[in-house]
């Protein structure tokens, strides 16, 4: 194995806290791992690694190796990628972060045809809810929905989306259809336990009309409380990038259509400075390609509408 390599394997144990998991990551075997860090170690003369029953952990040496270990890493990457950019050709390891609900959805068919694409491209993804820090993680881009707050971030705008509330049609036949959002106080709800404020909130004209909505099921999963919706338990209010299939399929009908939801955006987010590499230039331009506009979502939840309308 390289030099290289050695650095790679022994940045992976740092990151994942174990042997095992390490070789689990890179796809070789916990005895490779391990020889590895014993060469390391021995040619260093220091120990990096502390090692207990529930893992391993890095000395003080240990951490400022690994720093300088992702720095060469980092510098090895680039070099790699300028000069396969004379032949055009995508390689090198890219990671990302996106939104859990949106990213398995509409991301990963995305990355599927990229990786398809580029051969020599390797992706490493993160599917998650909670704001990563995206300097502190080492991401090279993050998706994001909603306000961002880190304004040393370089972000762009792709698409907006809106939310809606939703419910079966035996939930609505056994319960009624609210007519205005100030009925839904009286129907159960199906609540999102990641939402700060824990409001919905619909606009009628230039009002703003924010409810607050009761109900005894929460999750912080939105595919869960689809899934309830789906059964007939309560109402949700869920972005509509998680609803076309559902509306389109009859599973749950889009009520109080005359009172639509404020729009917040979806961004692609990168590091501050200037230069851009080429795998982050290719992904960024295939998100915009892909649902800049009207998304998709929006464009069969429309049509949808259209064949309900009985005009």
């Amino acid at each position: 194995m390289s030099d290289l390599d050695d650095l790679k394997i022994f940045v992976e144990v740092v990151e994942t806290g174990g042997f095992s998991r390490a070789a689990k990551q890179l796809g070789i075997s916990k005895s490779v791992v391990s020889r590895c860090i014993a060469r390391v170690e021995a040619d260093l003369g220091a120990p990096l690694l502390i090692r207990t029953t529930r893992g391993v952990s890095a000395t003080d040496a240990g951490l400022e190796f690994k720093l300088r270990c992702e720095r060469i890493l980092d510098d090895y990457e680039e070099a790699r990628e300028a000069a396969s950019q004379q032949g055009s050709a995508i390689i090198g390891r890219l990671r990302l972060s996106a939104p859990l609900s949106f990213g398995v959805r509409h991301i990963s068919p995305l990355l599927a045809e990229l990786a398809e694409r580029h051969p020599r491209l390797e992706l490493d993804v993160t599917y998650s809810d909670q704001i990563e820090d995206l300097i502190a993680e080492r991401y090279d881009l993050v998706i994001r929905i909603g306000a961002l707050k880190d304004s040393s971030l370089i972000a762009r705008k792709v698409a907006s989306v809106g939310r809606a509330a939703i419910a079966s049609p035996a939930y609505l036949n056994r319960h009624g259809r609210p007519k205005t959002p100030d009925e839904l106080t009286v129907h159960e709800s199906l609540l999102y336990a990641g939402s700060m404020v824990g409001e919905w909130q619909f606009r009628s004209g230039q009002q703003l009309i924010s409810i607050r909505p009761r109900g005894r099921l929460r999750s912080d999963s939105g595919e869960a409380l689809l899934l309830w919706a789906e059964a007939g338990l309560g109402i949700a209010y869920l972005p509509t990038f998680m609803l076309s299939d559902a509306i389109e399929r009859g599973a749950v009908e889009h009520i109080l259509q005359d009172f639509p939801s404020p729009e917040f955006g979806i961004y692609v987010v990168r590091p501050p400075g200037q230069q851009v590499s080429g795998k982050v230039r290719m992904l960024i331009d295939a998100v915009v390609e892909r649902f800049a506009g009207v998304p998709f979502w929006d464009r069969c939840m429309m049509h949808a509408l259209r064949e309900d309308d009985p005009q």
